[in-house]
Protein backbone atom coordinates (compact mmCIF):
# COMPACT_ATOMS: atom_id res chain seq x y z
CA UNK A 1 0.00 0.00 0.00
CA UNK A 2 1.01 3.38 -0.37
CA UNK A 3 2.28 5.51 2.62
CA UNK A 4 -0.57 7.93 1.93
CA UNK A 5 -3.05 5.31 2.24
CA UNK A 6 -2.18 3.99 5.16
CA UNK A 7 -2.67 7.34 6.88
CA UNK A 8 -5.72 7.55 5.24
CA UNK A 9 -6.55 4.02 7.11
CA UNK A 10 -5.51 5.93 10.26
CA UNK A 11 -7.25 8.75 10.28
CA UNK A 12 -10.81 6.90 9.23
CA UNK A 13 -10.31 4.31 11.68
CA UNK A 14 -9.04 7.14 14.40
CA UNK A 15 -11.36 9.83 13.24
CA UNK A 16 -8.58 12.21 14.40
CA UNK A 17 -5.89 13.75 12.60
CA UNK A 18 -3.63 13.86 15.88
CA UNK A 19 -4.35 10.65 16.80
CA UNK A 20 -3.44 9.13 13.65
CA UNK A 21 -0.43 10.99 13.63
CA UNK A 22 0.66 9.78 17.22
CA UNK A 23 -0.45 5.98 16.11
CA UNK A 24 2.12 6.70 12.99
CA UNK A 25 4.71 8.29 14.79
CA UNK A 26 4.70 11.50 12.27
CA UNK A 27 3.47 15.01 13.38
CA UNK A 28 -0.30 16.39 12.64
CA UNK A 29 1.01 18.25 9.72
CA UNK A 30 2.25 15.51 7.87
CA UNK A 31 -0.91 13.66 8.34
CA UNK A 32 -2.82 17.00 7.23
CA UNK A 33 -0.42 16.83 4.07
CA UNK A 34 -0.84 13.22 3.00
CA UNK A 35 -4.28 13.56 3.45
CA UNK A 36 -4.49 16.21 1.21
CA UNK A 37 -2.05 14.83 -1.87
CA UNK A 38 -4.40 11.65 -1.56
CA UNK A 39 -7.89 13.96 -1.80
CA UNK A 40 -6.07 15.73 -4.85
CA UNK A 41 -5.14 12.12 -6.40
CA UNK A 42 -8.57 11.22 -5.99
CA UNK A 43 -10.05 14.67 -7.46
CA UNK A 44 -12.66 14.41 -4.06
CA UNK A 45 -12.78 15.38 -0.42
CA UNK A 46 -12.81 12.14 1.74
CA UNK A 47 -13.76 13.24 5.35
CA UNK A 48 -16.51 16.36 6.13
CA UNK A 49 -15.27 18.21 8.90
CA UNK A 50 -17.73 19.46 11.29
CA UNK A 51 -16.26 21.78 14.17
CA UNK A 52 -13.95 20.21 15.78
CA UNK A 53 -14.78 16.49 14.64
CA UNK A 54 -14.16 14.66 11.01
CA UNK A 55 -16.31 11.69 9.80
CA UNK A 56 -16.10 10.02 6.48
CA UNK A 57 -18.07 11.28 3.69
CA UNK A 58 -19.24 8.86 1.06
CA UNK A 59 -16.28 8.71 -1.01
CA UNK A 60 -14.63 8.62 2.22
CA UNK A 61 -16.60 5.23 3.06
CA UNK A 62 -15.99 4.11 -0.49
CA UNK A 63 -12.29 4.15 -0.50
CA UNK A 64 -12.09 2.88 3.20
CA UNK A 65 -13.72 -0.50 1.81
CA UNK A 66 -11.46 -0.61 -0.92
CA UNK A 67 -8.43 0.26 0.72
CA UNK A 68 -9.40 -2.48 3.76
CA UNK A 69 -9.43 -5.36 1.08
CA UNK A 70 -6.20 -4.07 -0.67
CA UNK A 71 -4.55 -4.07 3.26
CA UNK A 72 -6.15 -7.72 3.78
CA UNK A 73 -4.57 -8.57 0.36
CA UNK A 74 -1.04 -7.77 1.10
CA UNK A 75 -1.42 -9.30 4.55
CA UNK A 76 -1.99 -12.13 2.38
CA UNK A 77 0.67 -11.96 0.47
CA UNK A 78 3.31 -10.99 2.80
CA UNK A 79 1.92 -14.56 4.57
CA UNK A 80 2.53 -16.86 1.47
CA UNK A 81 5.36 -15.92 -0.08
CA UNK A 82 6.50 -16.27 3.80
CA UNK A 83 5.50 -19.88 3.59
CA UNK A 84 7.76 -20.23 0.28
CA UNK A 85 10.71 -20.26 2.97
CA UNK A 86 8.59 -21.63 6.01
CA UNK A 87 8.77 -18.33 7.35
CA UNK A 88 5.31 -17.06 8.16
CA UNK A 89 4.89 -12.94 8.09
CA UNK A 90 2.18 -10.58 8.31
CA UNK A 91 -0.60 -9.63 10.77
CA UNK A 92 -3.28 -11.20 13.01
CA UNK A 93 -5.43 -8.92 14.71
CA UNK A 94 -8.01 -10.83 17.37
CA UNK A 95 -10.33 -9.72 19.36
CA UNK A 96 -11.57 -11.07 22.64
CA UNK A 97 -13.91 -10.85 25.43
CA UNK A 98 -12.75 -9.59 28.83
CA UNK A 99 -12.63 -12.74 30.72
CA UNK A 100 -10.97 -14.74 28.00
CA UNK A 101 -8.52 -11.82 26.65
CA UNK A 102 -7.11 -11.90 30.24
CA UNK A 103 -7.58 -15.66 31.86
CA UNK A 104 -7.33 -17.51 28.57
CA UNK A 105 -6.00 -16.23 25.69
CA UNK A 106 -2.31 -14.83 26.82
CA UNK A 107 -0.82 -18.29 26.97
CA UNK A 108 -2.11 -19.23 23.89
CA UNK A 109 -0.46 -15.97 21.93
CA UNK A 110 2.74 -16.46 23.15
CA UNK A 111 2.75 -19.61 22.30
CA UNK A 112 1.54 -19.20 19.03
CA UNK A 113 4.52 -16.03 19.00
CA UNK A 114 7.09 -18.79 19.78
CA UNK A 115 5.57 -20.64 16.82
CA UNK A 116 5.62 -17.37 14.25
CA UNK A 117 7.56 -14.75 15.00
CA UNK A 118 7.47 -13.12 12.11
CA UNK A 119 3.50 -12.88 12.41
CA UNK A 120 2.46 -9.74 14.48
CA UNK A 121 -0.36 -10.09 16.61
CA UNK A 122 -2.49 -7.08 17.78
CA UNK A 123 -5.14 -8.07 20.65
CA UNK A 124 -8.13 -6.19 21.32
CA UNK A 125 -10.48 -6.71 24.14
CA UNK A 126 -13.99 -5.50 25.18
CA UNK A 127 -17.02 -7.09 26.00
CA UNK A 128 -18.36 -9.70 23.64
CA UNK A 129 -21.13 -7.70 21.61
CA UNK A 130 -18.24 -5.05 21.00
CA UNK A 131 -15.78 -7.72 19.43
CA UNK A 132 -18.42 -8.64 17.57
CA UNK A 133 -19.17 -5.50 16.19
CA UNK A 134 -15.17 -4.79 14.99
CA UNK A 135 -15.69 -8.18 13.59
CA UNK A 136 -18.36 -7.34 11.34
CA UNK A 137 -16.64 -3.99 10.67
CA UNK A 138 -13.45 -5.72 9.56
CA UNK A 139 -11.03 -4.11 12.09
CA UNK A 140 -10.13 -7.65 13.50
CA UNK A 141 -9.96 -10.76 12.09
CA UNK A 142 -11.48 -13.02 14.55
CA UNK A 143 -12.93 -12.65 17.98
CA UNK A 144 -12.89 -14.70 20.81
CA UNK A 145 -16.43 -14.54 23.12
CA UNK A 146 -18.27 -15.77 25.72
CA UNK A 147 -22.07 -15.12 25.02
CA UNK A 148 -24.15 -17.78 23.97
CA UNK A 149 -26.55 -15.28 21.25
CA UNK A 150 -25.09 -15.39 17.61
CA UNK A 151 -24.99 -12.95 14.80
CA UNK A 152 -25.96 -13.07 10.98
CA UNK A 153 -22.92 -12.96 9.42
CA UNK A 154 -20.65 -14.21 12.00
CA UNK A 155 -19.68 -18.16 11.82
CA UNK A 156 -18.67 -19.54 15.30
CA UNK A 157 -17.12 -22.97 16.89
CA UNK A 158 -16.93 -23.93 20.01
CA UNK A 159 -13.37 -23.71 21.70
CA UNK A 160 -13.49 -24.56 25.34
CA UNK A 161 -15.84 -25.32 28.26
CA UNK A 162 -16.32 -22.75 31.36
CA UNK A 163 -18.48 -23.02 34.29
CA UNK A 164 -19.76 -19.95 36.35
CA UNK A 165 -19.92 -20.03 39.41
CA UNK A 166 -21.03 -18.14 42.85
CA UNK A 167 -18.57 -16.97 44.65
CA UNK A 168 -18.24 -14.98 47.53
CA UNK A 169 -14.87 -12.92 49.55
CA UNK A 170 -13.21 -16.07 52.21
CA UNK A 171 -13.76 -13.14 55.06
CA UNK A 172 -17.02 -12.37 54.89
CA UNK A 173 -20.17 -13.91 56.30
CA UNK A 174 -21.68 -14.99 53.91
CA UNK A 175 -18.66 -17.37 52.74
CA UNK A 176 -19.55 -19.34 55.69
CA UNK A 177 -22.92 -20.66 54.51
CA UNK A 178 -21.97 -24.56 53.80
CA UNK A 179 -24.84 -24.32 51.00
CA UNK A 180 -27.15 -22.15 49.19
CA UNK A 181 -30.64 -22.23 47.68
CA UNK A 182 -32.38 -21.28 44.29
CA UNK A 183 -34.28 -18.67 46.44
CA UNK A 184 -31.18 -17.61 48.55
CA UNK A 185 -30.11 -16.14 45.22
CA UNK A 186 -33.07 -13.80 44.70
CA UNK A 187 -32.41 -12.42 48.39
CA UNK A 188 -28.60 -12.03 49.09
CA UNK A 189 -26.80 -8.87 47.45
CA UNK A 190 -24.78 -9.79 44.34
CA UNK A 191 -22.74 -7.85 42.13
CA UNK A 192 -22.28 -8.30 38.47
CA UNK A 193 -20.69 -7.49 34.98
CA UNK A 194 -22.23 -4.75 32.99
CA UNK A 195 -24.90 -5.09 30.23
CA UNK A 196 -23.05 -5.72 27.11
CA UNK A 197 -21.35 -8.93 29.06
CA UNK A 198 -21.20 -11.77 27.38
CA UNK A 199 -20.76 -13.34 30.94
CA UNK A 200 -24.10 -11.49 32.00
CA UNK A 201 -25.91 -12.47 29.04
CA UNK A 202 -25.24 -16.03 29.78
CA UNK A 203 -26.40 -15.45 33.67
CA UNK A 204 -29.19 -14.22 32.35
CA UNK A 205 -30.35 -16.71 30.19
CA UNK A 206 -29.86 -19.62 32.70
CA UNK A 207 -31.55 -17.50 34.84
CA UNK A 208 -34.93 -17.73 32.55
CA UNK A 209 -34.17 -21.26 32.00
CA UNK A 210 -34.61 -22.18 35.61
CA UNK A 211 -37.87 -19.90 35.67
CA UNK A 212 -35.89 -17.37 37.46
CA UNK A 213 -36.76 -13.49 36.68
CA UNK A 214 -33.63 -11.82 36.33
CA UNK A 215 -34.80 -8.56 37.00
CA UNK A 216 -35.80 -10.48 40.76
CA UNK A 217 -32.22 -10.46 41.63
CA UNK A 218 -30.92 -8.35 44.23
CA UNK A 219 -28.39 -6.53 42.28
CA UNK A 220 -26.28 -3.99 44.38
CA UNK A 221 -24.17 -2.76 41.18
CA UNK A 222 -22.37 -3.87 37.86
CA UNK A 223 -19.16 -3.06 37.39
CA UNK A 224 -17.15 -3.54 33.72
CA UNK A 225 -14.89 -5.96 34.49
CA UNK A 226 -14.17 -9.68 36.23
CA UNK A 227 -11.12 -7.62 37.84
CA UNK A 228 -13.34 -4.96 39.58
CA UNK A 229 -15.81 -7.39 40.93
CA UNK A 230 -13.10 -9.44 42.84
CA UNK A 231 -11.33 -6.54 44.36
CA UNK A 232 -14.99 -4.95 45.17
CA UNK A 233 -15.89 -8.62 46.82
CA UNK A 234 -13.43 -8.52 49.13
CA UNK A 235 -15.24 -5.47 51.14
CA UNK A 236 -18.73 -6.83 50.19
CA UNK A 237 -20.98 -9.17 51.81
CA UNK A 238 -22.42 -10.83 48.81
CA UNK A 239 -22.38 -12.83 46.05
CA UNK A 240 -20.87 -12.07 42.63
CA UNK A 241 -21.22 -15.07 39.63
CA UNK A 242 -17.55 -15.47 37.57
CA UNK A 243 -16.13 -17.29 35.44
CA UNK A 244 -14.14 -20.43 37.01
CA UNK A 245 -11.42 -19.57 34.98
CA UNK A 246 -11.30 -16.30 36.11
CA UNK A 247 -10.89 -16.94 40.16
CA UNK A 248 -8.23 -19.46 39.84
CA UNK A 249 -5.66 -17.49 41.44
CA UNK A 250 -7.85 -15.78 43.91
CA UNK A 251 -9.05 -19.75 45.50
CA UNK A 252 -5.59 -20.68 45.46
CA UNK A 253 -4.72 -17.89 48.24
CA UNK A 254 -8.05 -18.54 49.47
CA UNK A 255 -9.41 -14.89 49.08
CA UNK A 256 -12.26 -15.85 47.46
CA UNK A 257 -14.39 -19.24 48.17
CA UNK A 258 -17.18 -21.10 45.80
CA UNK A 259 -20.33 -21.60 46.90
CA UNK A 260 -22.82 -24.56 46.09
CA UNK A 261 -26.27 -23.61 45.28
CA UNK A 262 -28.73 -26.91 45.18
CA UNK A 263 -29.73 -27.61 41.40
CA UNK A 264 -28.16 -24.60 39.94
CA UNK A 265 -25.53 -24.41 37.83
CA UNK A 266 -24.20 -22.42 34.49
CA UNK A 267 -22.13 -24.17 31.87
CA UNK A 268 -21.03 -22.71 28.86
CA UNK A 269 -18.99 -22.24 26.08
CA UNK A 270 -16.12 -20.28 24.76
CA UNK A 271 -16.02 -19.69 21.37
CA UNK A 272 -14.05 -18.35 18.70
CA UNK A 273 -16.43 -16.39 15.75
CA UNK A 274 -15.37 -15.58 12.08
CA UNK A 275 -17.02 -14.17 9.25
CA UNK A 276 -18.87 -15.92 6.76
CA UNK A 277 -17.06 -16.22 3.55
CA UNK A 278 -13.61 -17.24 2.84
CA UNK A 279 -11.16 -18.07 5.37
CA UNK A 280 -8.02 -15.88 5.16
CA UNK A 281 -4.56 -17.53 5.68
CA UNK A 282 -3.49 -16.12 9.08
CA UNK A 283 -6.61 -16.54 10.94
CA UNK A 284 -6.74 -20.15 9.42
CA UNK A 285 -3.61 -20.60 10.74
CA UNK A 286 -4.20 -19.62 14.22
CA UNK A 287 -7.44 -21.15 14.44
CA UNK A 288 -5.62 -24.73 13.42
CA UNK A 289 -3.08 -23.58 16.29
CA UNK A 290 -5.55 -22.82 18.95
CA UNK A 291 -7.96 -26.12 18.60
CA UNK A 292 -4.66 -28.12 18.74
CA UNK A 293 -3.34 -26.01 21.41
CA UNK A 294 -6.55 -27.09 24.11
CA UNK A 295 -6.39 -30.56 22.88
Amino acid sequence: MDYRDEVFMAVAEKLSFSKAAEELFISQPAVTKHIKELERKMNTALFDRKGNKIYLNQAGKLAYQHLTQIRQQYREMDFELGRLNDAHRGLLQIGASSTISQYVIPAVLAAFYQRYPQIKLDLFNGNSFEMEQKLLNNEIDLALVENDSSQANIRYLDVMDDEIVVVAAANQLIAKQKSLTVADLQEIPMVLREKGSGTLEVIQHALSRQQIDPEQLNIFIHLGSTEAIKNFLLNFDGLALLSEKSIEKELQLKQLVKLKVKDFSIHRKFRLAMRQGPEKSIPDLFRNFLFAYNK
